[in-house]
């Protein structure tokens, strides 16, 4: 029988395999949490996405470009979101950087109230993630942030803001220490969307 992550015979034997099937049925979860909102408002699951993202992150990401990245999506795809969202007026495109070609998005008024709406898209989950005790909230947590800075450094995920890619994280004496707060941080301390994150430049560069 052809060896596969999504046979359940390989699965009986292999965790590893059981695991990455259990994160498809969350991404699957994932999936229709977004798509059950989206029908609610009217919108699209990456317009939502769009419209979360930029309401809690700074200006400099809240590009076309950076967007795209984040979504692992192309372009025009990112642009032909923000053009919906643009004739409907929850964004503003402010064109005040230096580079006229490009333009930061913002928030309207309108935008800022459907987000209100919207971004409560995810607590299904979260309520039941809240049920697990603090030891294993922790551990998955632990798990969970180490996989993705993984993924990362692998080219499978694009983009992360972990501190495990920051400039200023570091091991001291085997803990996990940021320079940045100048403290040691607890594995509930670190974080898997730092707004004062700075990618580690890669050895070898300056």
């Amino acid at each position: 029988m052809k060896q596969s992550t999504f046979n359940p015979e390989q699965q009986r034997t292999d965790i590893s395999s059981k695991i990455v099937a259990g994160l498809e049925r969350l991404s699957e979860v994932f999936k229709i949490m977004l798509w059950e909102k989206a029908k609610l408002v009217g919108l699209s699951p990456i317009q939502i996405q769009i419209l979360v993202f930029i309401a809690f992150h700074k200006r400099n990401l809240c590009n076309i470009s950076h967007l795209a990245k984040e979504f692992n999506v192309t372009k025009p795809t990112i642009s032909d979101a923000v053009r919906v969202l643009d004739n409907k007026g929850f964004i503003i495109k402010d064109y005040s950087s230096s580079d006229n070609r490009s333009y930061t998005i913002l928030l309207s008024d309108l935008g800022h109230e459907m987000v209100s709406k919207i971004d409560d898209f995810s607590n299904p989950l979260k309520t039941q993630i809240d049920g697990f005790s603090k030891p294993e909230l922790q551990s998955l947590f632990a798990t969970l942030s180490q996989l993705i800075y993984k993924l990362n450094q692998n080219g499978i995920l694009t983009v992360q803001r972990t501190c495990f890619g920051c400039k200023f994280y570091e091991i001291n004496d085997e803990k996990n220490y940021c320079n940045l707060l100048r403290k040691e941080l607890l594995s509930e301390h670190i974080r898997i969307d730092c707004p004062e994150y700075e990618e580690k430049p890669v050895a070898g560069t300056i």
